[in-house]
C-alpha cells in the first residue's frame, strides 16, 4: 500500500529525523538522510512504515506481514501523522505568543517547529513508564530491551514495536531480569493487561479531561506520565508539562533566574500560553539546544 501525504510549509525533516533516530542501534526504527524505516504492531500484524521525505510531500510505503482491517488501515493513518509531526498545527502558537515577550522572540527563531509524535499511543504511554525518572541513555536501552522481549520481527527483519496484547504475554521476570525496576514491570504489564482486556480504551477522541482521569486511575501512572502522553500519543494541544525538569530549566533560562522555578509556579506561567501549552513545551525544550530543535523526552 503507497500513500503520498502533502507536508506545510517551513517542514523541518531535520527534527523529525532525530527524534526517531535517538536509538542508534536501529532496533525498531531506521533512520537515513531523508528516511524513516518504523516497525509497529497493528491488529497483530507485523506493519512496515517506510517513509521517504521529499519537497513538500512525504511518499509513504506500508508493507504489513499479513491481511489488515479497514480499523488497522485508520491506525496506519493515525501512525503517520503521529511520526511526521502533522498532528498539531503550530501555526495559532505562533500567532498567539506574537507579542509575548517570554516565549514570542523563541518562537520567531524556529516558526516551523513542531512536537514529533510516537506511532501509537500505546508506544506513547510504555515509552514514558519506561524513561520516567531515568536518564535518556538508559531509558533508551530499556525501550530496545522492551520491544525485543514483548515485539515481533516484520519480514524484512525490523523489529516492530509491541501493541498491549505482546506486552500482556509477558511476566514481571521477563523485564525485571533485564534491567527494569519492580515498579516499572508491574505498570507496564498493568497498562497492558488493562488495554487488551478493554478496562482501558485508548481513543483519540475522547476529551483530555476524561482520558487523564482514565489513566491516573491506573496504579503506577502519574500525573507527568498522563500529560506526556496526551502530548506525545493523543496529540492534544494543551497539554501542560509543569513536572518537567527540562520545562522548569528552561524558563529558569529564559527568566535569567538563578534557580527552576517549582512546579506550581511553572504550571502558572505555562497558564498563560493555554490552550496552546503542548507547543510552548516544545518550543522551551528547544530553546535548551543551540540547534533549535524539539528531541527532549
Amino acid at each position: 500500500m503507497q500513500t503520498s501525504i502533502p507536508l506545510p510549509a517551513l517542514y523541518r525533516s531535520a527534527d523529525i529525523l532525530a527524534f526517531h533516530s535517538r536509538d542508534t542501534e536501529a532496533v525498531a526504527e531506521q533512520v537515513e538522510p531523508e528516511r524513516i524505516r518504523k516497525g509497529v504492531m497493528i491488529g497483530g500484524v507485523p506493519v512496515l512504515l517506510d517513509i521517504a521525505l521529499g519537497a513538500g510531500v512525504a511518499h509513504c510505503t506500508v508493507q504489513a506481514d499479513g491481511p489488515l482491517t479497514p480499523d488497522d488501515l485508520r491506525q496506519i493513518d493515525d501512525a503517520l501523522l503521529n511520526i511526521l509531526a502533522l498532528r498539531i498545527d503550530p501555526a495559532p502558537f505562533l500567532a498567539a505568543v506574537a507579542g509575548d515577550p517570554l516565549l514570542g522572540p523563541v518562537a520567531q527563531r524556529q516558526p516551523g517547529l513542531r512536537i514529533v509524535q510516537s506511532a501509537t499511543i500505546f508506544e506513547a504511554l510504555t515509552w514514558a513508564i519506561i524513561g520516567q525518572q531515568i536518564n535518556l541513555t538508559f531509558a533508551i536501552a530499556l525501550r530496545r530491551t522492551f520491544i525485543l522481549q514483548a515485539g515481533r520481527q516484520h519480514g524484512s527483519g525490523l523489529w516492530c514495536y509491541p501493541e498491549a496484547r505482546d506486552v500482556a504475554r509477558l511476566d514481571a521476570g521477563d523485564l525485571t531480569t533485564r534491567k527494569f525496576s519492580r515498579s516499572k514491570a508491574d505498570t507496564l504489564l498493568r497498562l497492558a493487561h488493562l488495554v487488551d482486556s478493554g478496562e482501558l480504551t485508548l481513543d483519540r477522541s475522547d476529551d483530555a479531561a476524561r482520558v487523564a482521569a482514565s489513566l491516573l486511575a491506573v496504579k503506577g501512572i502519574g500525573p507527568w506520565t498522563v500529560n506526556y502522553a496526551l502530548l506525545r500519543g493523543y496529540g492534544y494541544a494543551d497539554c501542560s508539562l509543569h513536572g518537567d525538569v527540562a520545562i522548569r530549566a528552561a524558563f529558569q533560562h529564559l527568566l535569567g533566574e538563578d534557580a527552576k522555578p517549582d512546579m506550581a509556579r511553572t504550571e502558572a506561567l505555562l497558564a498563560r500560553y493555554a490552550p496552546h501549552r503542548t507547543m510552548a513545551a516544545a518550543h522551551l525544550w528547544a530553546s535548551l539546544h543551540p540547534r533549535g530543535d524539539e528531541q527532549a523526552a
